[in-house]
C-alpha cells in the first residue's frame, strides 16, 4: 500500500469518527436535551439554545479541518509521487536522464539534485567499463588471431607429431576458439550498449530461416542423439536484419540442444498471430531453477546444470539473444518446468502488409 493510501486511510477514518460523535452532539443537543426539559417543564432559556448551536458549530468544523489538513498533505505528497514514478522509469540503458526538479527549493530539490549528480558518475562510470571492454576485446583478437594461425599451420605441417602431440594441439586450438568467440561476443554487446551496431531493416521470410535453422539443429543435435522436429512453420514477413535473426535463431536451438538429455527432443515452431511472428524453441532438459529464471537473460549467467556437465558456454548467449530480439522491437521470454522442459518464446512485430 502506498504512502498515500496510508493516510488516505487514517483521515478518512478520522473524519467518520469525528461526523459520528458530530451527528450524537447534535442528536443530544437538539432532539434528546428539549424533549427531557419539555417533559420535566423546565423552559429553555435563548441564550443557551444559542450557545448549543455554537457548540455544534465549533465542533462541526473539526471534520472540515481534517479534510482541509489532507488536502495540504496530498499537495506534499504528489512531488513525491513524481519523483518515484520518474526514477522507476531510470534504467542503465537512459543513466544520463534527470529527473525534473519541483522548483519548490526544498528538501524535495536537494534529493532531486543529489540523485541527478548519482545518475550522472554511474553514466560515466557505464561508459568507462564500456570504452574499456572495447578496447580491451579488440586488443585482444591480433594475439588470439595469431596463436589460431599458429596453432592451425602447426597441426597442417606437423606431419611427424605424435598422437600425443596432437591432441595438446587441437586442445589448444578449441580454447583459442572459444576465447575468440567470448571477445566476438563481448565486443557485440558493447558495441550494441554504446549505441555502435546498425542493423538492416529489410523484409524477411522468417519462414525460410526457421527451416534453415531446423536444418542445422538436426545436424548438431546427431552427436547426442536429440530428436529435433519442426511443429510448425507459418509464413511470416518481418523487417530486420537476415544474419542476425540467424544468429538469434542458431543460438536458441545451439541451447536447447546442449542443455538437453540424450535422446531428448527439441521442438521448433513459427506461427503467425495478432500481428506478431511467434517463435517457440522448446526442449526436454533438467530445466532452470525458478530463482534463475528471472536473470538467464543477463550476462555471464549459467545455471547448475551448465557447471556440473561442463557444458561449454560463455552465459553471453542468452544476453546477445535478447538484444537482437529487443533491438527488432520485439520481446523474449523464457518458461520452465524443473526436470520436465525449458521453452524460449519469441515475438517480432510482422512487416506491414505492403
Amino acid at each position: 500500500m502506498t504512502l498515500r493510501s496510508r493516510l488516505a486511510l487514517r483521515f478518512g477514518a478520522m473524519i467518520t469518527a469525528c461526523l459520528a460523535l458530530l451527528g450524537g452532539l447534535a442528536y443530544h443537543e437538539f432532539v434528546t436535551e428539549p424533549a427531557q426539559r419539555k417533559a420535566l417543564g423546565i423552559p429553555e432559556l435563548p441564550e443557551t439554545f444559542w450557545g448549543e448551536y455554537a457548540e455544534v458549530f465549533f465542533y462541526g468544523m473539526i471534520p472540515l479541518v481534517l479534510a482541509a489538513g489532507w488536502w495540504i498533505i496530498r499537495r506534499v505528497i504528489d512531488p513525491i509521487a513524481l519523483l518515484a514514478q520518474s526514477i522507476e522509469r531510470i534504467q542503465a540503458e537512459n543513466l544520463p536522464y534527470s529527473v525534473p526538479r519541483t522548483g519548490g527549493g526544498d528538501e524535495l530539490d536537494r534529493l532531486t539534485d543529489s540523485f541527478n549528480a548519482l545518475t550522472a558518475r554511474l553514466a560515466g562510470s557505464f561508459g568507462q567499463i564500456r570504452e574499456f571492454t572495447l578496447h580491451a576485446s579488440h586488443e585482444l583478437k591480433t594475439p588470439l588471431t595469431i596463436m589460431r594461425f599458429q596453432l592451425e599451420t602447426k597441426l597442417d605441417e606437423g606431419k611427424n607429431l605424435s598422437p600425443e602431440e596432437v591432441e595438446w594441439l587441437e586442445c589448444e586450438l578449441h580454447e583459442v576458439q572459444r576465447l575468440s568467440k567470448i571477445v566476438d561476443s563481448l565486443t557485440l554487446l558493447t558495441k550494441a550498449d554504446a549505441g555502435l551496431m546498425k542493423l538492416e531493416q529489410k523484409p524477411l521470410a522468417l519462414g525460410d530461416l526457421v527451416r534453415e535453422c531446423f536444418e542445422d539443429a538436426q545436424i548438431l543435435a546427431e552427436p547426442q542423439e536429440v530428436q529435433v522436429t519442426l511443429a510448425g512453420c507459418d509464413a511470416a514477413q518481418v523487417l530486420g536484419d537476415g544474419d542476425r535473426l540467424r544468429q538469434l535463431l542458431l543460438n536458441l536451438t545451439d541451447n536447447a540442444v546442449k542443455y538437453n538429455r540424450p535422446g531428448g527432443a527439441v521442438s521448433l515452431a513459427l506461427r503467425s498471430r495478432d500481428g506478431q511472428a511467434e517463435i517457440e524453441v522448446t526442449n526436454t532438459g533438467e530445466g532452470v531453477p525458478a530463482e534463475l529464471q528471472p536473470r538467464v537473460f543477463e550476462r555471464f549467467i549459467r545455471g547448475t546444470e551448465a557447471r556440473s556437465r561442463a557444458i561449454e558456454g560463455s552465459g553471453l548467449g542468452l544476453s546477445i539473444c535478447r538484444w537482437i530480439v529487443q533491438a527488432h522491437g520485439g520481446t523474449i521470454q523464457m518458461t520452465s518446468q524443473v526436470g520436465q522442459s525449458t521453452t524460449v518464446l519469441v515475438r517480432l512485430p510482422l512487416a506491414p502488409a505492403h
